[in-house]
């Protein structure tokens, strides 16, 4: 990772909410999830929050690197129907090696729907996409 990200930086990420980001679609194959009703599901809120986290990184990435997700914390406040368009704030809080740690905000055309924190941690996708294949390999 480039030196270039510092605490304090900031970066802000937009996303119209579609009837595909709503609860009943977080997990179709549940009939309990399905029969809630149909805003923005604190999943796919989280999802959004990890986008806006990944975007702000990509100008800070080597050649080969990438982030993950690797710690959540966060409270979904607020109801949002489709149609509306969410607006994620984030600040760079802290950067310990390879750990880079994330204020996090989201607010729809009306509101706070979410707020915490999220850390993402900086691997090289050479080494990283290995552990996973020897990992399904033995798969039981």
């Amino acid at each position: 990772m480039k030196d270039t990200l510092k605490p304090g930086d900031t970066h802000v990420f937009s996303f119209t909410v579609t009837d595909e980001k709503t609860v009943p679609k977080l997990y179709p194959e549940s009939p309990d999830f399905r029969a809630m009703p149909p805003v923005f599901a604190t999943g796919f809120m989280v999802g959004l929050m990890e986008w806006a986290c990944i975007d702000a990184l990509k100008p800070h990435l080597d050649e080969g690197e990438g982030s993950l997700g690797v710690g959540i914390n966060v409270d979904h406040v607020a109801a949002t129907p489709p149609g509306m368009t969410v607006t994620v704030h984030i600040t760079c809080t802290k950067i310990d090696g390879r750990r880079v740690s994330f204020a996090v905000r989201a607010e729809d055309e009306v509101e706070l729907i979410g707020e915490g924190t999220h850390d993402r941690a900086v691997v090289r996708w050479d080494r990283f996409l290995p552990k996973v294949a020897e990992k399904a390999a033995k798969k039981r």
